[in-house]
């Protein structure tokens, strides 16, 4: 597990002013248009729309507690399409702060809300209204009080400094075309100690030029 400290002092190592390859203002609004649009459909139903396998049989695939997935509705293992299992990460122990970065459709807020307890604090952000919404309906469905989940435009979080003792993300921070404000506002919202718990998805050699440039590449 990265420390949030480390990925801190590597995003302040990137470069004061833009340089070559940096992302324009504007290519940001188009990157975070084409997510948008992207996790909107997602939000009904993510089969057909990854290469890899999502729906119960995703979450099964990546070792998610059965237990935990036995006592979920239907609707939130069919909404799933993680990357990975960011509670293998580490224990959120009972009376947590949790915080849920692109908490999708919600199923890893129905998990973590399952170990932190009625002591705990969940929370969940997302760009996408629709997957917002989604995710509400599926935590009423299945009777989950205390978890909050709003929706965000940018990588800022909306919470105050030290507030959370883990962040789990799950495919999320792939997404974001500003990594450094992204991994700087992680580390401003965890408390001392605090922990940083993500899985992703990583580019492993050079894109095509013509998916290098493109907006809908980033929602992949």
């Amino acid at each position: 597990m990265i420390s949030p400290d480390s990925l801190f002092k590597q995003a302040q190592l990137g470069p004061a002013t833009p340089g070559p390859g940096a992302v324009s203002s504007q290519d940001i609004q188009k990157i975070r248009r084409a997510i948008r649009e992207k996790y909107a459909s997602v939000s009904q139903s993510p089969a057909g729309k990854f290469l890899y396998p999502t729906g119960r049989a995703g979450a099964e695939a990546l070792g998610y507690d059965l237990s935990i997935m036995q006592s979920a509705p239907p609707e939130f293992l069919n909404s799933f399409c993680g990357v990975g299992n960011p509670f293998f990460l580490g224990e959120i122990s009972a009376g947590s702060a949790v915080l849920d970065l692109g908490c999708g459709a919600g199923f890893d807020l129905f998990v973590a809300r399952r170990l932190t307890g009625a002591g705990g604090r969940v929370y969940g952000i997302d760009l996408t209204e629709e997957m917002v919404d989604r995710a509400r309906e599926n935590l009423d469905l299945a009777g989950v009080a205390g978890v909050e989940v709003i929706i965000v435009h940018s990588e800022d979080i909306p919470y105050p400094d030290d507030t959370f003792d883990v962040v789990i993300s799950n495919g999320v921070i792939n997404l974001s075309p500003c990594k450094q404000t992204c991994f700087k506002e992680i580390r401003r919202v965890l408390k001392p100690g605090g922990r940083l718990q993500f899985a992703d998805v990583v580019l492993e050699g050079e894109l095509p030029a013509a998916l290098a440039g493109s907006a809908e590449a980033w929602s992949q």
